[in-house]
């Protein structure tokens, strides 16, 4: 009784420091973001004020950000330099200040000097949001920023949302500069009703015609997601290694030509180069067939002068037919003129045809291309899973991806392509223990999605098991005996681990 009484005493020491702890940081923040809750922009242009309020919680560093950008005089003789009626209205660039460039054709290519992480937040983009313009690239916003005109939710959830207007004559003004007349290249021909004169930041009870807006409209589309440059899908049947520092997304599936997995790096030259990878379903057509109606859907733009192909070839990869294609366009960009030079490969496997571009602009083109060869050489097609309509993926893949363990589910992979899938005591096993296994993996693998704790202690369970069947790359199996007899070894070995032993040590402990 002493025991559990001093056990009992120490947990409640250990709650209390927590709720002590608790209570302290909330003393600390709370100030902070009561401080900037307070504070409103006002950006003074040559068509009237637009008031501007903050979400500090959802971008705290956006936020600051702009109020630092706003207090240093960096707003002030800047333009609205691109206006879309019925769309948004986008400024912060300091070239547009005066003596700053030497033709308009370089607005809208200025920075601060520096980049900030994406914020990306649940908030909708309705009229008067004020949300931070950025390239391809998510963590490439600086210093402009552009305020909603109509409700643009097609945005939600892929630029950060940081501010609102919140006055009447805000969205007055608003109004104004968005039905400014524009040349082709969105900037308007009376610019100068688009000047922020002045930018200041103020306490919110220096305004006094706030309008009561209650809080802003959410939705529940979920940021975009982000994975490491070490990629591997069970659900698009595939593994690649992207460059280093390049940011790898699953884009929201917008149009069926949104690849599948896309990975960006760093922007050189006013243009994000990239390396993306989409996936189209075979419907029993073949490579050279698919190959035909690709160029047919090409060609009224090829005809047209605004892309031309340089080379093109039949190749094997990865011992694998595939077709390689070099092209290159002319694009209009918020950044200028660019001619883009793409080359892409195509494979066929699995019913479906795999197709990887790597995308840059000319002058760049070649000092990236050794990324795009790096990257085609460490493309791997997973195989075939029969049970992926399931959903879900495999559990196993799933706990080691992005973790150490995920060179040894690879190889676990070929393993099972070339040893067990080499004899039919091999495949009789695979068949049996996939209609088992994916029983319940697919709801295990969403558990562990949902739950990094519990993704976890799967990664920690599977370790003893990957290391076992490691054991099949070391060993030469050339008949169904040996398979059989190297089969029952590691299932033995594996019952050891995971049953005799806990159970010899749980004997023990109750001893």
């Amino acid at each position: 009784m002493a025991f559990i009484e001093a056990k009992k005493r120490e947990f409640m020491k250990f709650t209390l420091f927590f709720i002590a702890l608790a209570f302290f940081l909330v003393n600390i923040t709370n100030p902070t973001f009561a401080q900037i809750d307070d504070e409103v922009v006002i950006l003074h242009t040559t068509s009237g004020k637009l008031v501007i309020e903050f979400f500090p919680v959802d971008a705290p560093n956006h936020v600051a950000n702009f109020i630092n950008l706003t207090q240093n005089g960096f707003y002030d003789r800047t333009i609205f330099h691109r206006v879309i009626e019925g769309f948004m209205i986008q400024a912060g660039d300091p070239l547009t200040k005066p003596g700053a460039y030497e033709t308009v054709t370089q607005w809208g290519t200025g920075d601060p000097g520096y980049k900030i992480n994406a914020e990306f937040n649940d908030i909708k983009h309705n009229r008067g949001i004020v949300s931070m313009a950025r390239s391809a690239d998510p963590d490439s916003a600086g210093s402009q920023f552009f305020i909603v005109h109509n409700a643009s939710n097609f945005l939600d959830g892929q630029y950060t949302v940081f501010g609102r207007l919140i006055t009447q004559e805000s969205y007055e003004t608003l109004d104004k500069i968005a039905n400014l007349t524009t040349a082709a290249n969105d900037i308007p021909f009376d610019w100068g009703k688009g000047e922020i004169l002045r930018a200041e930041a103020v306490n919110r009870s220096e305004i006094p015609d706030l309008l009561d807006l209650g809080e802003p409209e959410r939705g529940t589309k979920s940021p975009t997601q982000t994975f490491n440059e070490e990629y591997s899908s069970d659900k698009f049947g595939f593994s690649v290694k992207f460059p280093t520092g390049w940011s790898v997304q699953e884009p929201e599936k917008t149009h069926p030509n949104t690849p599948d997995v896309a990975a960006v790096g760093p922007n050189t030259g006013g243009f994000n180069p990239k390396i993306s990878i989409s996936i189209k379903e075979s419907d029993s057509r073949t490579l050279e067939k698919h190959i035909e109606e690709t160029k047919i859907a090409l060609k009224p733009v090829i005809d047209s002068g605004q892309m031309s192909i340089l080379s093109e070839e039949m190749t094997i990869i990865d011992g694998k037919k595939a077709y390689q294609m070099i092209s290159a366009g002319n694009f209009t960009t918020n950044s200028g003129f660019f001619i883009v030079k793409f080359e892409e490969v195509i494979l066929e496997a699995n019913n479906q045809f795999f197709a990887i571009t790597y995308a840059n602009s000319e002058q760049n083109f070649d000092n990236d291309l050794k990324h795009f060869d790096d990257t085609l050489n460490t493309f791997t097609i997973l195989s075939d899973n029969p049970n992926s309509s399931k959903g879900g993926g495999c559990l196993i893949a799933t706990a080691a991806f992005g973790s150490e363990l995920a060179p040894q589910v690879q190889q676990l992979r070929e393993t099972r392509d070339n040893i067990l899938l080499k004899t039919e005591s091999g495949k009789s096993f695979l068949t049996q223990f996939n209609q088992m296994y994916y029983s319940f993996s697919p709801t295990l693998s969403d558990w562990e999605r949902q739950n990094p704790i519990f993704k976890e202690t799967v990664r920690i369970v599977i370790t003893p098991l990957l290391t076992s069947l490691s054991i099949l790359n070391y060993v030469d199996i050339d008949s169904e005996t040996e398979m059989v007899g190297y089969g029952i070894s590691l299932i033995v070995l594996n019952i050891g681990m995971y049953f005799v032993a806990p159970a010899y040590v749980f004997h023990k402990l109750r001893k």
